[in-house]
This record gives structure tokens, C-alpha cells and sequence, in this order.
């Protein structure tokens, strides 16, 4: 079957599915919103743990503010959004089937791929920053250090082995990782405000330029360069949608777990950014990776603070398995429609995609080898993945804001169970903010590998899909969906193959 696509000629092939292909790679439905809300969390509250703070430098501590209120910004008003779409296309593809069902398969893979890009990197961030606290926690401890390599390598291994376990296991460990990671910061929060090392003038120690103030020390324009750390403080709560076919009620739970998420990871994100800096200074923690760590340590004697950073590594592996379930999920759904190669999709006994997980996980070390081999690695190495994983994210960002206008338009008698507060006005208000996001990263010198990093993958991909992919594509529920209008594609009333017979004709 070649289809002409709902926004003209696409050029894209779909073949009939194998016997038995669907149910090689079948998920199995274990999450509530309590489930969906701990893991959305898991995946994010790293961020209060490590890599905002490489903002503070280059900004001051008002500039951070101002671009954590405008990201805040950012993000309500795209879950809402996201959190339309989702409902009425409650199957795994997430951003990719948003851009899929607006614009045509190729704004599908584009779509896809970005976030491919954000949530592999994100994991490489996550395991680059992990090693760091494992270091400083097993140093002082035991006197035992490993070369980071050898803890990226442990740390993949652990949680490949706890995503591919099951869902269900997956769901639960993220509730109790998400609540222990709270608790965590609110221990470090009720310390740092008993112990009297907590000063505003700490706040707003970096030396301000001439004419500048000490809110503002470089002026306005650094704002918008810092964005991509304050970020980080939310980065991939997005996620969810891609657990879509692993949730009991995805048009219902899905909207309502990522709004209780994001409150959430803004009253944490607020703490920290309020506190943590006040401890140390904005100066002294700007280049740190390990915030919080520094945090510990100048409240509580460095035996005690490696004890408690014991417990803070935990927010950082929170969010390696929240962000890992994301990228397997993600390679997952491309694949199974045949944009990535199939074997990626296979599920296996326990119904976890482990190869997508497996092969993410690979890319993933090697990235981080790739930039410890050219000297990345030290100093502001965890700021260049950063960059990645952020840019990644922005441009999916954006190219999902631009599927809900289309969708609201092209689409209009879709079901649609839940309805976004904001509408097309909150969806272009986050896509701008996005926007001008890409926008900093273009006026930033030392992002610019990060650029082009990116720009080298998409080259390679839309050849490999215009060559190869396009023309092996097949009906999965994201793409039925698209094709139908919005009037099929919902595995959980009909099943995976609703439309294979009325388009391939009877099977022999």
C-alpha cells in the first residue's frame, strides 16, 4: 500500500505485518495515575539534583530565576497541550504520532527522532552525573574510586536489567525512587535553613559587569542563553505519553499525572533553586557536578554530607530509569511502525522493549566515550551532553506545538476526552518559548557542537529513512490513527491491526 498521507504525497510504503507481529511486540497495561505520576517525576527530579546550576554563572542568580518562571511557563501550557493529543491518541508513539497524524510520516520521523536524540542523551547526562556522586560518595566512605567509564557501564547494566524486568516493576520502583527523592530534598531543604549557612548575599555574588546589577550581572541577554539549564529542571516530563499502552486509563490518568507532576517538580525546583545556591554561592556552584553535594557538605561534616549525597544519588537514578523507560519506549513505537529497524521493537516474555533499551543504552556510552576521548568530559562535559539532550528536546517541543494547532483544525470531530485550558493560544505560547530557546543555542558559541552533533544524526537518519525506512512502514496504531482521520488507532478498543484487513484485503 503506498499512501498519499493526509497533508498530500508522502511517498511512503506500508507492507502487510508479519503473523504474529504484534504480538511479539505487545506491552502490558500495569500504571494508575499514581504510577504514571512517580514516573514522571523519577524522570525528571535529577535535574534538582545536578546541571541547573551551570546557569548561574552566566546569568546570576536573577537571570536563573527569570528563565525557571518563563520555562515554567513553558511546560504547563504544553502538557496541557500534550496532554490533548495524548488522550486522543492513546497509544505509545508520543510526540512522534502527534507530528505523524499532522504532518504526514516525514514530520513524524523528524518529530520522532528529536526526541530519540533528547531522551538517549538525557540517560547519557544522567549516567555522566551519577559517576560523580557514586565517586564522591565512595571516596570518603570505603576509599574506593572507579574510572567514570567503569561506572557508566555499571549503571546502564542496572537499569537495562530493572526496565526489562517488567512494567509493572518499572511503575512501582518509580513511585518509591520519586518519594525518596523528596524526601531527600526536604531533608536538605529543613538544613540548610536550621544550620544558618543559608545568606541571600550568596545569592548574588557573581561580579556584575560595568553598569549591571548584582540581579542581573551581564544584563538581559544571558537569560536567554540559560534557559536550557533551567530546563533541566523539567526535562522529560513530557514523557508520559509514551506510556500510554502501559496505563489502565491513558485518555483519563496520562493529562491528569503530568499536571500533578509538574506542581510537583515546581515547588522542588523552587527549593533548590532558592537554597542551594544560598549555601554555596552562585560563583562557587556554577561549574559543579555535584549541586546538591556541595550543598550537604557545607552544612554537615564531609563524612556525614558523602552519607546523605548516598541518599541524593538516588534522585539521579530516579530519573535513569524514568528517562531510560522513555527511551525504549520511544525506539519502541518507531520501530514497530518501521521507521527504525523492526528487531528494535521485539518485547520478549516480559513485555519491556529491551532491545530499543539495550541498543539506546549503547549509543548512549558511546556518546559519552566519544566526548571523554576528545576532552568534553572534564569540566564542562556534562554541560555539552546537556546541550544535546536540551536541543533535542526544544525542537520536539516545538514541531509538537505546531501538531496540536494543525490537529485542532485538521482533525475536528477526533474524540477528544480531555481538552487543553489554554487551546491553540497555550500551544503557541510554549512553542515560542521553545523557539527562542533554539534561537539562544544559535547565539551561544559553546553550544554549537551540540549543534552540530545533531545536525550530523538527522543527515544520516533521513537518508537511511528516505532510502530504506519509508518504504517498509507498517499499520501500527499511530498510523492508523493518522490515515483514519483520528477515527482508529486505539489498541486498547482495537486491538493492533484494526485496519490491515480493510486495506491489504483478507489474509491467505
Amino acid at each position: 500500500m503506498t499512501d498519499s498521507g493526509p497533508t498530500g504525497n508522502s511517498g511512503v510504503t506500508y507492507t502487510r505485518a508479519e503473523d504474529g507481529y504484534f504480538e511479539k511486540r505487545s506491552l502490558k497495561r500495569s500504571a494508575g495515575v499514581f504510577g504514571l505520576w512517580g514516573l514522571g517525576v523519577a524522570a525528571v527530579v535529577s535535574g534538582d539534583f545536578s546541571g541547573w546550576n551551570f546557569g548561574l554563572e552566566t546569568a546570576g542568580w536573577g537571570g536563573m530565576v527569570i528563565a525557571f518562571l518563563i520555562v515554567v511557563v513553558m511546560y504547563f501550557t504544553m502538557l496541557f497541550s500534550i496532554g490533548e493529543m495524548s488522550a486522543a491518541m492513546p497509544h505509545t508513539g508520543g510526540a512522534y504520532s502527534f507530528a505523524r497524524a499532522a504532518m504526514g510520516p516525514w514530520g513524524g520521523f523528524v518529530t520522532g527522532l528529536a526526541e530519540t536524540i533528547e531522551y538517549v542523551a538525557t540517560t547519557a547526562v544522567i549516567v555522566y552525573f551519577s559517576a560523580g556522586y557514586a565517586n564522591g560518595i565512595t571516596g570518603p566512605l570505603f576509599g574506593l574510586e572507579l574510572p567514570t567509564w567503569a561506572w557508566w557501564i555499571v549503571l546502564y547494566a542496572i537499569f537495562i536489567a530493572l526496565n526489562t524486568a517488567g512494567a509493572a516493576i518499572s511503575f512501582r520502583f518509580a513511585i518509591v525512587v520519586a518519594v525518596l527523592s523528596i524526601a531527600i530534598l526536604a531533608v536538605f531543604a529543613v538544613l540548610a535553613i536550621a544550620s544558618g549557612t543559608w545568606s541571600a548575599d550568596n545569592l548574588f555574588d557573581v561580579e556584575p559587569d560595568p553598569g549591571q546589577s548584582v540581579f542581573l550581572p551581564h544584563g538581559i541577554l544571558p537569560i536567554l542563553l540559560v534557559m536550557p539549564f533551567a530546563m533541566w529542571f523539567f526535562l522529560g516530563i513530557e514523557e508520559l505519553p509514551l506510556a500510554a499502552e502501559e496505563a489502565h486509563n491513558p485518555a483519563k490518568d496520562i493529562p491528569r499525572a503530568g499536571i500533578i507532576g509538574m506542581i510537583t517538580l515546581v515547588i522542588t525546583g523552587g527549593v533548590v533553586l532558592v537554597l542551594n545556591p544560598g549555601v554555596n554561592g552562585s560563583t562557587a556552584l556554577s561549574p559543579s557536578g555535584e549541586p546538591l553535594l556541595e550543598g550537604f557538605r557545607a552544612i554537615v561534616p564531609v563524612e556525614l554530607a558523602a552519607v546523605l549525597s548516598a541518599f541524593a544519588l538516588v534522585g539521579l537514578l530516579a530519573s535513569l530509569q524514568g528517562i531510560m523507560f522513555a527511551y525504549g519506549r520511544n525506539m519502541y513505537s518507531l520501530s514497530r511502525a518501521g521507521y527504525y529497524p523492526k528487531f528494535l521493537s521485539l518485547t520478549g516474555k516480559r513485555q519491556t522493549p529491551w532491545v530499543a533499551l539495550l541498543v539506546g543504552a549503547i549509543i548512549g556510552f558511546a556518546a559519552l566515550v566519544i566526548i571523554d576521548a576528545t576532552g568534553g568530559a572534564t569540566g564542562s562535559g556534562g554541560a555539552i551532553v546537556i546541550n544535546i539532550a536540551v536541543w533535542g528536546a526544544v525542537l520536539a517541543y516545538i514541531l509538537q506545538m505546531v501538531s496540536f494547532v494543525i490537529l485542532r483544525r485538521k482533525f475536528p470531530t477526533a474524540k477528544r476526552p480531555y481538552l487543553s485550558p489554554t487551546g491553540i493560544p497555550g500551544a503557541i505560547v510554549a512553542g515560542l518559548i521553545a523557539a527562542a530557546v533554539f534561537v539562544g543555542f544559535l547565539l551561544n558559541p559553546p553550544f554549537l557542537p551540540a549543534i552540530v552533533a545533531i545536525a550530523i544524526i538527522y543527515v544520516i537518519m533521513l537518508a537511511l529513512f528516505a532510502l530504506y525506512g519509508r518504504h517498509r512502514l507498517v499499520l501500527s496504531p499511530e498510523e492508523e490513527y493518522a490515515i483514519s482521520g483520528g477515527l482508529h488507532g486505539d489498541p486498547q478498543a482495537e486491538g493492533y491491526d484494526a485496519m490491515e484487513t480493510d486495506v491489504f484485503g483478507q489474509r491467505k
